[in-house]
């Protein structure tokens, strides 16, 4: 019997994968993924507010509700993390919301009265909350008196030009109709006031401070000096809502001289703390620790832990206020250092959008780099199906069977030389495993052609 044996094509050696071919491969597959992840970052990083500045501008008008005082302890606080608070002097040329309406003077934060405040005074302020009560002190001359209309006619100290005194002064007269004429209203700051009081050149005078304050201790202890006891405290609160009844004790400021002498109604707006809405967050909430620390002790008008306090104030609470007297201070400035909580507080928040990248991409590149590697094989399959398409015909010759084995000689001297990392060795000896299969039907095709014609 005759049998049709055609000369195997010595099999060559699989051509390993060089490091250059390899770094080539890696190269085009983490390029995309690298550019992704630098997308992710920049975009991240145009939306992320930038590290919290190191210096700080608080706005003081020195003689009005004991701010200078405050303002030196917050400098303190805020010195200990790190943050240098620069205070600056108010003239009073403005109201007290003024420097933080001119973006030009740079003022961050400054203290304020509560009060009304027209929407457009208030336009990018906000409140971080309630200090203290600094209460309206009415000192007077003459017979006793228990509501601001006992000073119709009078002539009364109200305070500068703009100041938060005249402003609460003047709501008060006005809602009372005392302030208008032969009531003499006088623009004298609080030092004058005092001053001119005592001399007895004026009949009263209004203040706003703290119960604190030695000079309302001495006021209130000079021989004919009264001080006014708003008996319609209750009424005034309710048509002012930023503004509180407190009850001053008897012999609260002596108790040897027994001054005051006797039970004593006020009216008190509280201090608040302004920002500017473009204060950075991590500093408004260093603020609101700064106001905890310093404003949280017991007064002789408030007791422990009233304030901060988000109370009325005329401005809108800050967002990091609001959640600040829900939530507390964040829980990495609570137990880091301020500097050291801003930066991983930062870190995580680029961490996040990157991770969301780099979780699926991780995921997908070793796919792409297998799917490079094979496709060089896998290609070839498109080659060795024509041949055994071509095959399954009847009236295929023996001259178009050698033309087949011809091209499949072709196939496998070009799949050997693919260079291709060992690790992936095993698709291409599979695909040669493959192209020996259809070779062998082909020759054993040949061979039948080959006995049909020697029988004939």
């Amino acid at each position: 019997m005759l049998r049709f044996r055609r000369p195997r094509v010595q099999v060559d050696a699989v051509i390993p994968l060089s490091w250059r071919a390899q770094r080539r491969d890696l190269w085009l597959t983490l390029v995309p993924a690298l550019l992704l992840v630098a997308g992710a970052f920049a975009l991240t990083f145009l939306y992320l507010r930038p590290a919290p500045p190191t210096t700080i501008v608080m706005s003081v008008r020195r003689d009005e509700g004991g701010y200078g005082h405050y303002a030196k302890k917050y400098k303190a606080f805020l010195a200990k993390h790190g943050v240098n608070l620069e205070v600056r002097d108010w003239d009073g040329a403005t109201d007290g919301l003024g420097p933080l309406r001119e973006t030009e003077a740079g003022v961050d934060v400054t203290f304020v009265e509560g009060g009304p405040v027209p929407p457009e005074k208030a336009a990018n302020i906000q409140s971080l909350g309630s200090l203290y009560y600094a209460p309206i002190w009415v000192f007077y001359r003459g017979e006793p008196i228990d509501d601001f209309t006992g000073l119709r006619g009078r002539r009364i100290a109200v305070g500068p030009e703009n100041s938060g005194t005249r402003s609460l002064a003047l709501a008060l007269l006005g809602a009372t109709k005392s302030d208008a004429a032969p009531t003499e209203l006088l623009p004298l700051g609080r030092d004058k006031g005092i001053e001119q009081l005592t001399a007895g050149a004026i009949d009263a005078v209004f203040l706003v401070s703290t119960a604190n304050s030695p000079r309302i201790h001495k006021l209130a202890a000079v021989p004919g000096v009264r001080l006014l006891s708003v008996a319609r405290a209750d009424a005034y609160a309710r048509r002012f809502p930023y503004l509180t009844k407190l009850v001053l004790p008897r012999g609260v400021f002596d108790l040897a001289a027994d001054v005051p002498g006797q039970d004593v109604l006020l009216l008190s707006p509280t201090a608040n703390l302004a920002i500017r809405d473009s204060l950075h967050p991590a500093l408004a909430y260093l603020l609101l620790r700064a106001a905890t620390e310093i404003h949280h002790e017991a007064r002789l008008v408030s007791a422990a832990g009233t304030f901060p306090a988000p109370f009325e104030s005329g401005l809108p609470l800050s967002d990091e206020a609001r959640r600040y007297y829900t939530s507390g201070a964040p829980l990495l400035q609570r137990h880091l250092p301020f500097w050291a909580a801003n930066l991983i507080d930062r870190t995580w928040v680029m961490l996040v959008p990157l991770l969301a990248v780099l979780i699926p991409l991780m995921r997908l590149v070793p796919p792409i780099y297998q799917w490079r590697v094979r496709s060089r094989i896998y290609r070839w399959y498109a080659r060795l199906k024509e041949v055994e398409l071509e095959l399954e015909q009847e009236d295929v010759d023996a001259e178009r069977l050698r033309t087949m084995l011809q091209r499949l000689d072709d196939v496998d001297r070009a799949v050997k030389r693919i260079p291709t990392p060992l690790a992936y060795s095993d698709k291409l000896y599979a695909f040669r495993t493959h192209l020996d299969l259809v070779r062998r039907r082909i020759e054993l095709r040949l061979e039948r052609i080959a006995l049909t014609a020697a029988t004939a």
